[in-house]
């Protein structure tokens, strides 16, 4: 069965409420972590995972607490300072291969005293 056809026309996609008979009743509206951590406060972990990739090896940065526009600057930081590609998803930072230790590196330099191996 496709999704064709189909439209939101709610800005609240997972909504659990689907009809009220209270006049007066509004949505919660949800608040984005819009607030950055100073670099020198972020708890950056460092792994290396194969899992449900086709055996091919990615670099991944966690634990990043900011906002998407942040973290998305520095995954391009990271991308280009490894020369590799990379994206952001589920507030991870994904890097293409094994480069651990150039991260933690590159890491350290710009402040980020908490990150871990």
């Amino acid at each position: 069965m496709s999704k064709k056809g189909k439209s939101n026309t709610t800005s609240q996609n997972n909504s659990p409420l689907v009809y009220s008979t209270n006049p007066d009743y509004m949505l919660p509206k949800e608040e984005a972590s819009t607030i950055s951590l100073a670099p020198a406060e972020q708890p950056l972990r460092i792994i290396l995972e194969t899992k449900h990739r086709a055996g091919k090896t990615v670099t991944i940065v966690y634990g990043f607490e900011g906002s998407l526009d942040a973290m998305n600057e520095l995954s391009r930081a990271l991308k280009n300072h490894c020369g590799t590609g990379g994206s952001v998803k589920d507030g991870e930072i994904i890097i293409q291969g094994d480069h651990r230790q150039k991260i933690f590196q590159y890491l350290k330099q710009k402040g980020y005293q908490k990150a871990r191996l």
